[in-house]
């Protein structure tokens, strides 16, 4: 069963999908939303990639170096064994600037005997849209598109170049490498120098991991989920992409096909909460730098995602050259969700925002600026509440009162009166309270089905959703206010099913959902926890955690049957959720306040 199994690596610039068999099967270049030069995961035939041809005698096995996002896949067979250590270099110069260039080191280590393998590099650009062409120098392939000369990349590497291009075999004597980069390097690049970059990159990201709290139980797979999320960070911005892949569908042969490339103002927002509370400020402050960046001015509207640069229009596109994932069309880039109205999006902004004030005692300008965002988004809010949306779920052709949104509204306001508490702006703190009860009564007395004993999807229908289970988590209800105990009980009820959630069980554009959105489910697992059902929360917990893929990622969905992974991987979604939850049944390791890690 294809289960998503692939490592990833990057440097919080680009990202590459790694086969279980140490194949590139998913590379964007320079940045995370460039065009691809391999993109097998979306062609099988003609999508291209990047790999390590060996015999069937071999096995292959796969593992990340402890605390880094270094992948290791191991060759091994009667004859030899090697393993290829993949990495993308991120790493902090004499000047504390970052070094993270857009490139692919594949450092080929020999173990045991004479193995042999073949070099397969087979770059298609532009979307598989573009055949390269390869042209050699002396330190160097350059790889060129046909249809346009100025897209270009450089391949370095200790064997040789022929042997390469031709896909020849190769008997593994010593250690080897190959460089992918985007730009051409300006320093000689021989293993000795690949050995420094390996180190460098090691070094960081075991620096990184170790300035993570740590907890006793879990430890590992919130260490595994927080290094995913620092990998989809992006650096020239501060931006959080929501994935890194576009088109892996939803299921198998239908058209739930998106491209999630992009800063979801929501998912960033409970990224950038998630890694706050891990210990992660500056990831925090990169973040609230790209929101001040992208309102430049008072009038500036919201949105509900941008480009990883701070771009509004995100105009959508099907690449029908493409078969898609396992023949899964369309294959889409863009995303026309961009113009939605979500009126949920702001209060989780807004929730970062006030854990801004407590954690950054910033400069005056930049406490000021962000006041300035604040009372913006209450504005847009105070207006916006009203009306019907589109909701988290990003309903393409339906807008209606949906619950969670007005709960998210209210979430906006209520952090909105705790940042004017803060600030002293006791004015401000007396307006935005009233409006937020406002919202809450509005909620309460149209969002409660009496004769269902629920809360509901939309304030004119009797659906259940699984964002509703949120409500006591963003503090709008109490976990044990009857309400809540009822409407997690209903939720369960309608939605639980083979051990996994549903979203929603109501037909949307593209007709009723048919798999399990991996988050609703940890979200059931904390509802049943603060309603007194621990011992079935751990058990789902614990359940949940074995459909991750062989290096413990996860991606937006799964199958309930087969429980494979499905939908765009890894998901920053699935993984902040995961967190969460393991910290539910987590204690953290106690260490002397003396102690700085």
């Amino acid at each position: 069963m294809n289960n998503l199994n692939y490592g990833i690596i990057g440097n919080c610039k680009s990202a590459a999908l790694i086969s279980e068999k140490g194949s590139i099967d998913w590379l964007c270049m320079p940045n995370f939303d460039s065009p691809s030069v391999f993109s097998k995961i979306l062609d099988e035939k003609s999508g291209g990639s990047f790999a390590f041809i060996v015999s069937g005698d071999y096995t292959c096995t796969q593992k990340y170096m402890k605390g880094t996002n270094i992948l290791c896949t191991q060759f091994i067979s009667d004859e030899g064994s090697f393993e290829v250590l993949d990495f993308m270099p991120r790493y902090r110069t004499l000047q504390m600037d970052h070094f993270f260039p857009a490139e692919v080191y594949r450092y080929i280590r020999l173990l045991t005997g004479k193995p042999r393998f073949r070099v397969q590099y087979e770059p298609v650009m532009n979307y598989a849209k573009e055949t390269a062409s390869h042209q050699k120098f002396a330190d160097y392939i350059k790889t060129s598109s046909c249809e346009n000369i100025k897209d270009n990349m450089y391949l370095y590497s200790s064997l040789d170049f022929d042997t390469v291009l031709n896909s020849e075999e190769i008997t593994l004597e010593k250690e080897e490498f190959i460089l992918l980069s985007y730009g051409q390097k300006l320093v000689s690049i021989d293993i000795d120098r690949v050995y420094l970059e390996y180190q460098r990159t090691k070094v960081y990201w075991l620096n990184w991991n170790n300035r993570s709290r740590k907890f006793i139980q879990y430890n590992d797979v919130i260490s595994r989920s927080l290094l995913i999320l620092k990998l989809m960070s992006y650096q020239d911005s501060g931006a959080v992409i929501a994935a890194l892949t576009t088109s892996i569908p939803e299921t198998i042969g239908e058209v739930r096909n998106w491209d999630y490339r992009f800063c979801w103002i929501r998912d960033a927002s409970m990224s950038i909460e998630v890694l706050l509370k891990m210990g992660h400020q500056s990831a925090a402050k990169r973040f609230m730098g790209f929101i001040k960046r992208i309102l430049r001015s008072k009038s500036d509207s919201f949105q509900i995602m941008y480009a990883i640069d701070g771009s509004r229009t995100l105009r959508e596109e099907i690449l029908d050259h493409l078969s898609g994932y396992e023949n899964s069309k369309p294959v889409r880039i863009g995303n026309a969700a961009y113009n939605q109205r979500q009126n949920d999006s702001l209060g989780y902004l807004m929730d970062v925002i006030y854990n801004y004030y407590i954690h950054f005692p910033g400069t005056l300008d930049e406490i000021e600026e962000m006041w300035e965002i604040v009372k913006n988004i209450v504005k847009t809010v105070s207006i916006e509440w009203r009306n019907p949306d589109q909701s988290i779920w990003e309903f393409r052709n339906t807008e209606k009162h949906f619950v969670f949104s007005k709960v998210m509204c209210w979430v906006a306001l209520d952090r909105a009166v705790s940042v004017a508490t803060f600030l002293g702006k006791s004015e401000y703190e007396t307006e935005w309270k009233e409006q937020a009860e406002e919202i809450k009564n509005d909620v309460l007395a149209h969002g409660w089905n009496e004769e269902i004993q629920s809360f509901t999807q939309t304030y004119d229908n009797y659906d259940m959703d699984s964002s509703l289970l949120l409500m006591e988590q963003y503090g709008f209800i109490d976990p044990d206010d009857e309400k809540f105990v009822k409407t997690v009980e209903r939720i369960k009820q309608e939605l639980f099913h083979e051990g996994l959630m549903y979203r929603y069980k109501t037909d949307d554009d593209f007709g009723l959902p048919s798999s399990s959105f991996t988050i609703c489910t940890f979200w059931l697992v904390r509802a049943l926890f603060v309603t007194g059902q621990k011992e079935e929360a751990l058990k789902v917990f614990n359940e949940l955690l074995t459909y991750s893929n062989h290096l413990g990622l996860f991606s937006e969905d799964l199958d309930f049957d087969t429980k494979r992974q499905l939908g765009n991987f890894p998901q920053a979604y699935s993984h902040l959720a995961l967190i969460n939850t393991a910290l539910l049944f987590s204690e953290e390791k106690a260490f002397s306040k003396f102690v700085r890690a």
